[in-house]
């Protein structure tokens, strides 16, 4: 942009904001701008500032240089949002330069219509690509019989191990979350969660059966059983006391 277009450019922001074009603001203006010609898109881009309000309703709107770089660049690049280049066979690295750049200016500038439509992907992959993959334990492509059988997959994708990565089947506690008690003590008060999980939904974890009312009551028997052998053994330790009489 050389000075008498610049001049012509500052005419047209003048429409807008009402400044007064001089002929140093002319000559400034085109050394901010030496690389960008004075076309319909530079003039869209002092549009576009002005048809943006301001953050401060209050402030005035003042177009500058870098304003119309940047805003007739967004302005082409729009256009090639859904550009795909199109080859020829047997092309050379040189004729594709030629005819990307080519394409590109062309409907960056408005020349040629832009694309209306985004690219879609066609076709799928190869049967090669597929053996590889099946090869190493893909079943990308396996259905599922229905609902329920989806839901216990997601489930054991993101199952935990230990205790947490079942549900308690003592307090219902969900998948990941700490077991709680019922009841409320002060090493575990009411609403808390408890230090370590139930038995029960260790056994769970463990993939071990939950225990009968007949394993309970041996269980029980067998606790007992050795409490009473511990307390026979501490009584044959104990000597017998001795008696002394005092002095008459």
């Amino acid at each position: 942009m050389n000075p008498r277009e610049a001049a012509q450019l500052l005419g047209h922001c003048a429409a807008f904001d009402n400044r007064k074009p001089s002929q140093a603001a002319a000559v400034a203006w085109s050394a901010a701008l030496h690389d960008v010609p004075l076309d319909a898109d530079a003039k869209a881009a002092v549009a576009a500032y002005y048809t943006t309000p301001p953050k401060d309703p209050d402030a005035k709107l003042w177009i500058l240089p870098h304003h119309v770089r940047s805003l007739r660049s967004k302005i082409r690049s729009a256009r090639l949002e859904n550009f795909q280049y199109e080859p020829l066979p047997d092309e050379t690295p040189r004729e594709f330069l030629a005819r990307y750049k080519g394409q590109v200016q062309a409907i960056a500038s408005g020349r040629a219509a832009a694309p209306t439509g985004q690219p879609a992907l066609e076709g799928g992959p190869s049967r090669e690509f597929m053996a590889e993959l099946e090869a190493r334990g893909w079943q990308g492509n396996r259905t599922v019989d229905d609902e329920g059988t989806a839901q216990a997959e997601a489930v054991e994708t993101v199952k935990r191990s230990g205790p947490l990565g079942v549900e308690c089947p003592a307090c219902s506690a969900a998948i990941g979350k700490p077991c709680k008690t019922p009841g409320g003590s002060e090493k575990q008060p009411l609403g808390k969660p408890r230090a370590t999980p139930h038995s029960a939904r260790r056994r769970a974890a463990e993939g071990r059966d939950e225990l009968t009312a007949a394993d309970l009551a041996a269980q029980e028997q067998a606790i007992r059983a050795r409490a009473a052998q511990h307390l026979a053994d501490t009584d044959d330790d104990i000597p017998d006391a001795e008696i002394i009489e005092e002095a008459s």
